[in-house]
């Protein structure tokens, strides 16, 4: 079912339910951290070419992938972040590099900020940590009461169009289908639709203050000068040039890769562009 991912599963207990993830490799760690709506197979690829030289740790979060769905949990930003940090704890990780796309950029940074000395070095993909009112209305409409639930849950109209609305190269069919394979129902997109209702757009919102720690967190890892590299789809049609311009603007000395004609995922679109940047950035010193 799912084509190129051929790692070996292991879950992570939290509360009563049992959170999926990768881990591969031996060296210094990676963290890859995934958005809405894919999951850890996203990142099957790069983690098969790092894991040669690293420790890649990739979780699906709950909801999401491989991990438990269960119906009646808290989808927030908070406990996402709560999430990732117990897997880290759980596998004693102090140290560690950062990939981030989509949601995993406020999730994995907002883990990192609890341990700002801790993160070693970040891969940015067509994502954000900072908050911003530039959201789509195709998908604004999808957190909406009533509305969203039919679309996002009913009728599968978010998981499903991404795999041709997301890449400007038409997917193979089994890759498309692996990327959905985990949200076939209503009951297995709970998270697809939380996700969307999570994106905090006012003040009134219950992830805005999760959300305002994050990007403060930010500051510091800007202080630091924590070598990032950013590498951009330029066809994203959420994550547009905006948000690249505001990580160059809080990052100006980071490595910077626009990829103009890749779309919101860039690893599919671009992977062998980014490959050999990625093996660079992350090489280990000598």
């Amino acid at each position: 079912m799912y084509p190129d991912y051929p790692f070996q599963s292991h879950f992570h207990t939290i509360g009563s339910h049992r959170l999926h993830y990768i881990d591969e490799g031996s060296g210094p760690v990676i963290v890859m951290v995934h958005g809405n709506p894919t999951w850890s197979f996203y990142y099957r690829r790069l983690i098969a070419l790092l894991a040669s030289t690293h420790r890649v740790i990739v979780p699906d979060h709950l909801g999401c992938g491989l991990s438990d769905k269960p119906q009646d949990y808290n989808y927030c930003l908070q406990n996402h972040i709560d999430n990732l940090d117990s897997l880290l704890q759980h596998l004693d990780i102090t140290h560690y590099s950062l990939v981030v796309h989509d949601w995993g950029g406020a999730i994995g940074f907002g883990a990192a900020g609890r341990n700002p000395d801790g993160l070693d070095r970040a891969l940015v993909l067509n994502t954000a940590a900072f908050r911003s009112l530039r959201i789509p209305f195709r998908i604004r409409i999808c957190g909406w009461p009533f509305v969203g639930p039919l679309i996002v849950r009913g009728l599968n109209g978010f998981a499903a169009p991404a795999i041709s609305m997301a890449v400007t190269r038409k997917m193979e069919a089994d890759v498309a289908r692996s990327y959905t394979a985990p949200y076939d129902s209503w009951k297995n997109r709970v998270a697809v639709a939380a996700f969307v209702r999570d994106i905090p757009l006012s003040r009134s919102h219950p992830s805005y203050a999760t959300l305002v720690q994050v990007e403060e967190g930010l500051e510091v890892f800007a202080e630091r000068s924590l070598p990032m590299m950013i590498c951009w789809g330029g066809k994203d049609f959420c994550f547009n040039d905006h948000f690249y311009k505001e990580w160059c603007q809080r990052f100006p000395h980071a490595q910077q890769h626009y990829l103009a004609d890749s779309g919101h995922y860039v690893l599919e679109d671009s992977f062998d562009t980014i490959a050999p940047l990625a093996d660079s950035f992350f090489a280990p010193s000598k």
